[in-house]
C-alpha cells in the first residue's frame, strides 16, 4: 500500500485556484482556446496557469501566501497577464460557476493523459463538467489535524457555497438553481461532500482502497468539497462556485482562511471530534444551492432555521479577531457586503430579465 507524507506548514498559509471560463469575444460562447491564451503567455509556468478537463476553461494559481493581501497582488498580476493573452486570441475571460447558454456537447476535451484516463473512466459524466469553481488552500501542521478540521468545517460549507453561488444557467436554461455547478459536481462518484474519517491514517487506508479496487486512478481524483493536501500540506476548500470577481474571491479566502485557524484553536485547545450530523450538513448544502443568498439554513447548536445573511453576519463577528490576527480583516468585512446585495446567480438572471439575451449576461458581467 502507498503512503502519502503529510508536509505539513508551521503557519495558516494560502494557496488559491481560480477556474476561469474562456468565451468568444464576439458571440460570447464558451471557446475551446486554452493552447492559444497559454500559448500566448510571456511565462507558462505551469505552477501559475494551466489547462483543465476541457479547452474553454484556464485555471489561474497563486504562489504560497502568508496573508489575503498577498493573494490578492499575486493574482492580479497574473490576471493581468492573463486578460492580455485571452484579448490576444479574440476571447475574453468568464467569471462564473457555469457558462449561461453554450452545451457542453460543444466543448473540446484537452489532450492529456490524465484528462483521457479519466474520459474513459467517467464517460459522459466526465464530458459534460463544463464547470468553473474556486479552491482555497489553508496550511496546517498535520495530517491528523487537516482530516479533523475537513470534518469539522463541514458545517460552514453551505455559507461558503451560498456566497459565491453563480450558476444557476445550464444548456440555455435556468435551472431555478442558485448553484446548479454544485450539483453537477455530485454527480461524480469522489465529489460532494467527504466522507467522515478520523485520523490521517483512515485517510490513507480509503485513499488505498480506492485505488487498489479500480475506483479513482489516483489520489487526485478526490473532488470533494473539502479535502486534505499532502503535498501542500493544506486543507483544500473545493465548495466554492466561481465567483463573480477578484475582491469576492479575496473575501471569500478571507473567510475560509479564519475558519480554518478558529478550528485549528479549537483542536489545539481540546475539542470533541465531530459535532454536527452529517444529513444536516448536506440539508443546508442543498438549501445553499437552491436559494443561493436567500436560503435559511439550519443552525447545526439549536436547530433554529435563520437566513443565510443572519448566519454570515454572525459567523463574521465570531471570527473578526482571528481576522485582526491573519491580517485579513477588511477581507473578512468585505463578506458582510456581499450580505447586503444580490447574489452573483441573481445578478445573472437581472441582466436576463433586462435584456432578453443570454449573452448579455455575459458581456456585461465579463466586462466588469
Amino acid at each position: 500500500m502507498a503512503t502519502f507524507k503529510f508536509n505539513g506548514n508551521a503557519t495558516h498559509t494560502l494557496g488559491v485556484e481560480l477556474e476561469l471560463g474562456i468565451v468568444d469575444a464576439t458571440t460570447l460562447a464558451l471557446s475551446s482556446q486554452s493552447d492559444a491564451i497559454l500559448d500566448g503567455l510571456r511565462s507558462h509556468d505551469p505552477l501559475c496557469f494551466k489547462h483543465e478537463l476541457v479547452q474553454s476553461c484556464v485555471e489561474v494559481i497563486s504562489g504560497v501566501c502568508d496573508h489575503v493581501g498577498e493573494v490578492r497582488d499575486d493574482l492580479s498580476g497574473k490576471l493581468n497577464q492573463l486578460n492580455q493573452a485571452a484579448d490576444n486570441a479574440g476571447t475574453r475571460l468568464w467569471w462564473g460557476g457555469t457558462h449561461p447558454f453554450s452545451m457542453w456537447e460543444d466543448q473540446q476535451i484537452t489532450d492529456d493523459p490524465r484528462y483521457r484516463s479519466l474520459v474513459t473512466l467517467l464517460q459522459q459524466m466526465a464530458r459534460r463538467l463544463v464547470t468553473f469553481g474556486m479552491h482555497v488552500h489553508v496550511g496546517v501542521d498535520s495530517g491528523d489535524k487537516a482530516v479533523m478540521i475537513c470534518d469539522r468545517i463541514m458545517q460552514y460549507l453551505p455559507m461558503l457555497l451560498a456566497l459565491s453561488s453563480s450558476s444557476p444557467y445550464w444548456q440555455n436554461q435556468d435551472t431555478g438553481i442558485d448553484s446548479y455547478r454544485s450539483k453537477l459536481m455530485e454527480g461524480l462518484p469522489t465529489a460532494g461532500l467527504p466522507s467522515l474519517m478520523r485520523n490521517w491514517s483512515e485517510y490513507v487506508w480509503l485513499v488505498n482502497h480506492m485505488i487498489q479496487t479500480g475506483f479513482i486512478n489516483s489520489i487526485r481524483e478526490l473532488w470533494w468539497d473539502v479535502r486534505p493536501h499532502h503535498n501542500f500540506g493544506t486543507v483544500e476548500v473545493r465548495v466554492c462556485d466561481m465567483p463573480g470577481n477578484l475582491d469576492h474571491a479575496c473575501a471569500l479566502t478571507a473567510l475560509t482562511q479564519c475558519l480554518v485557524k478558529m478550528l485549528n484553536d479549537e483542536i489545539d485547545e481540546g475539542t470533541y471530534q465531530f459535532d454536527c450530523h452529517p444529513m444536516m450538513v448536506r440539508q443546508n448544502k442543498w438549501r445553499a444551492a437552491r436559494y443561493g443568498m436567500d436560503a435559511r439554513l439550519v443552525n447545526t447548536l439549536d436547530y433554529q432555521v435563520v437566513p443565510v445573511r443572519d448566519a454570515v453576519n454572525d459567523l463574521i463577528n465570531q471570527l473578526r479577531g482571528i481576522s485582526q490576527d491573519l491580517g485579513c480583516e477588511s477581507e473578512l468585512m468585505a463578506v458582510g457586503e456581499l450580505t447586503t446585495g444580490p447574489s452573483w446567480a441573481n445578478r445573472q438572471r437581472d441582466i436576463l430579465h433586462q435584456t432578453g439575451e443570454p449573452s448579455q449576461i455575459v458581456a456585461k458581467l465579463s466586462a466588469r
